[in-house]
């Protein structure tokens, strides 16, 4: 696809011209990452602003006995970094690829001024940084209250969400490779335990595995969907 087309397509983007997708494309650094690979540490954090233009990446922290915790998980068209007040949170935590991908760098000076000349993308990425306050307020929120079962459920009602699904009948499969180790590290919880709860879960028809993958009912995707439009 045409570099300055694929730029479109992020919803960040929707309120700039050709002209102005032309300036942005020529602020941007790109460099390619093989997957699995470490973009940040919390020891390695550098100031900037950073779009995922092709692929997927990971955010999670670990705790001192080093057990991992996914944050979240950041498909193309989304932004993490900080930049001169700018903060998307993501200052202390790790982040690694989690398919080969295409990350840009903006150019900090011409950023800043670009935010000036352009108000109505500036109130676009107010929107980004809402709602990636807002989702995580409810991820807390979740985690503090839920059992295994509901953590499981609200992290992979919010993966249909954020990468959409696959219609499959009276199911939904999540747009995205998942193992019951990603889930665990979604749910704060032991590969182990998080298994025996899936097996529950697809037990009384409330989602459906395969290889590396989860589809959920459709009554688990109209109640996501309900919710967000609430929120």
């Amino acid at each position: 696809m045409d570099k300055i087309l694929y730029l479109s397509q992020f919803n960040l983007m929707s309120s700039l011209s050709e002209a102005d997708l032309i300036e942005m494309d020529s602020m941007t650094s790109i460099t390619t990452l093989a997957r699995n690979t470490l973009i940040q540490t919390p020891d390695t954090f550098a100031e900037g602003f950073y779009f995922v233009k092709k692929g997927k990446v990971r955010l999670y922290t670990l705790s001192e006995e080093g057990k991992q915790f996914t944050l979240d998980i950041l498909k193309e068209g989304n932004v993490f970094g900080e930049m001169n007040g700018i903060s998307l949170g993501t200052r202390s935590v790790y982040i690694e690829t989690l398919e080969e991908c295409d990350i840009c760098l903006m150019n900090r000076q011409r950023f800043e001024q670009f935010l000036i000349e352009h108000p109505e993308f500036m109130m676009n990425l107010m929107k980004v940084l809402s709602e990636r306050i807002k989702g995580m307020s409810a991820l807390t929120q979740q985690l503090a209250l839920g059992n295994l079962h509901d953590k499981i459920m609200h992290n992979l009602t919010r993966l249909a969400d954020q990468m959409g699904w696959v219609d499959e009948g009276d199911y939904g499969r999540i747009n995205l490779v998942l193992t019951h180790q990603e889930i665990a590290w979604m749910a704060g919880a032991t590969r182990e335990s998080v298994s025996v709860a899936l097996q529950d879960l697809a037990r009384v028809g409330r989602i459906r595995t395969g290889f590396k993958s989860v589809a959920l009912h459709r009554n688990e995707l109209s109640a996501s969907c309900t919710a967000n439009t609430q929120l």
